[in-house]
């Protein structure tokens, strides 16, 4: 329950603490003192959008804090949110600055507006005046139908299942739209995979093809050199370089016992000698390994030829960007294979998530068809009892197309004459429309286990005895719930034991409405003004105490 209410700077209201009883509360005022301010100003506390507008002129910033008593049911989400679970004892805050910036608090921890809109639902139930509007929503009366029936958590899994299948199916036309791409240039990427695959690529191979390209059209003129340096070396006629070098070394060694520098030289004459042997056979070996085919040097041709057409057919400007298009294409060729693969593995998933989204489908409509009965039985006795004696209500569960709700369309049909009863949209007047409303709310209050209920002038267009009936039911609401009763009506106010009064008045060059208890002579009074206006009669307080005993 909701045991008290702070408010600061929020339009009308400058400051203001009000404790709130447990049972039925009413609160009336005259028309335009601030009513609605009150209800705006729990909405806040519930999560609703702030906007600056609601900033007394001035200010700064406005607060809105409340004190509740809650049910274990917020437990989790508050430990979720890492705050501190006082056994029950909840005080929610939200402070609105000029910026149109909001914070909110928990038990004095920073939260955010989702957890505030999540708990929400467990603490208060507001019924504004526009709400009645709701009653021709077919949307409403599904989930008025689902809480009675208790298959609202079922219907929630219903709408994560069908989240998952159109995002799935989405998921599955993207990657069907992919393959269809791939598809089609597949035997392109094929066909050039191919080609550049069977040319068995290899990085450097232009670089070596065309130094062995060079040797072997140069081939002749290569050995020529070659034959002739041998010749050099080793003449046929004469003496070699070597057995040159070879005797000079011996004519030194002969003179190094009377020159002695000359056993160095003949050191460095030896030295030489086995250097240019070395050249020698060297270029025996080189000459050796120099090919003069013909043949090779046309594989060699056609080789560079097959890779420079590559490189040019492909806009590469070497053999390695030739590999790299190589698996660009291999690539796309796995892609097109990979993407079959997971379309028939979507495919798979999606088939199981309908057939479970269909088979939860079955369940939802098994218990709204089962309860559907009951709900419409139960308003149409509360209709009755608020003067409605012909009325019939009923609750059609109608087979629809499978979507995040299941697979069924609820109407609410009313009929007041008591002839077959048509869409509620179609025939309810105003007043009739609050009291199924009331019938509704009344009816829902027991199976939701709400702690407030907040009705802001429910018993719209109901006058005489039916609002009195009304006013008796609002009543055995609240002695099983807190109920505050936003009215107009004499009927309605005189029910329950704590009555407020919302007044208006002027404050230096602005205006500010006041919100206070009235004491039980005080009260006398403001009922003897709804039955008679301004001037308020004996007629009208002895009317008024008749109603209040």
């Amino acid at each position: 329950m909701l045991r008290s209410l702070h408010i600061e700077n929020y339009v009308l209201i400058d400051s203001l603490d009000i404790s709130l009883p447990e049972g039925l509360g009413i609160i009336t005022g005259q028309t335009g003192a601030g009513k609605s301010i009150l209800l705006g100003a729990l909405s806040l506390l519930m999560g609703a959008k702030g906007d600056p507008s609601l900033i007394s002129a001035g200010a700064q910033n406005c607060i809105v804090e409340g004190e509740f008593s809650a049910p274990e049911s917020v437990r989790a989400a508050l430990e979720d949110a890492e705050v501190e679970w006082d056994g029950g004892n909840l005080l929610i805050r939200r402070v609105l600055n000029a910026s149109g910036r909001s914070r909110s608090f928990v038990n004095d921890s920073p939260v955010n507006v989702q957890l505030l809109q999540d708990i929400s639902s467990s603490l208060v139930d507001i019924h504004s005046q526009h709400q009645s509007l709701k009653l021709s929503d077919h949307r409403f009366q599904m989930e008025v139908l689902d809480h009675y029936a208790g298959c609202a958590s079922d219907v929630e899994e219903c709408r994560r299942l069908w989240a998952g299948i159109q995002a799935k199916s989405k998921e599955l036309e993207e990657v069907r739209g992919r393959l269809s791409r791939l598809q089609a240039d597949k035997e392109y990427n094929s066909a050039r995979f191919k080609q550049l695959d069977d040319a068995h690529l290899r990085d450097g191979e232009l670089e070596e093809l065309d130094a062995e390209q060079k040797q072997l059209s140069n081939a002749e003129s290569i050995k020529e050199s070659f034959a002739a340096a041998s010749a050099l070396l080793e003449p046929e006629e004469g003496m070699s370089v070597e057995a040159a070098l070879k005797e000079a070394g011996r004519l030194l060694e002969k003179l190094s016992s009377l020159v002695p520098d000359a056993s160095s030289l003949a050191e460095r004459l030896h030295s030489s000698r086995i250097e240019i042997s070395d050249i020698a056979g060297s270029i025996v070996d080189l000459d050796s390994r120099i090919s003069l085919s013909q043949e090779r040097l046309e594989q060699v041709e056609d080789r560079m030829g097959l890779l420079y057409s590559l490189m040019q057919k492909h806009g590469c400007a070497n053999v390695a960007e030739l590999i790299e298009a190589r698996e660009r294409y291999a690539e796309a060729l796995f892609d097109s294979s990979s993407l079959e693969d997971k379309a028939e593995a979507l495919e798979k998933e999606l088939d199981r998530a309908r057939k479970e989204h269909l088979s939860l489908c079955s369940r939802i409509h098994a218990s709204r068809a089962k309860a559907a009965p009951g709900l419409a039985a139960g308003i149409q006795e509360s209709l009755r009892f608020l003067e409605l004696d012909r009325a019939v209500f009923a609750v059609e569960v109608s087979p629809a197309e499978p979507s995040s709700t299941g697979s069924d369309s609820i109407t609410f049909k009313f009929s007041s004459t008591g002839s077959a009863p048509v869409d509620v949209s179609r025939c309810a007047s105003g007043g009739e429309i609050s009291r199924i409303m009331l019938s509704l709310k009344a009816l829902m209050a027991r199976y939701t286990g709400m702690p407030t209920m907040v009705f802001d002038e429910i018993d719209t267009g109901v006058s005489g005895s039916a609002a009195d009936k009304m006013g008796r039911m609002i009543c055995k609401m609240g002695e099983n719930m807190q109920v505050l009763a936003i009215t107009h009506l004499p009927q309605v106010a005189a029910k329950g034991s704590a009555h407020f009064v919302v007044e208006k008045s002027s404050a230096g060059d602005g205006t500010v409405s006041t919100v206070r208890r009235l004491s039980d002579e005080e009260r006398v009074q403001e009922i003897a003004r709804l039955l008679s206006g301004e001037r308020i009669t004996p007629e009208a307080i002895a009317n008024a105490r008749t109603l209040l005993a």
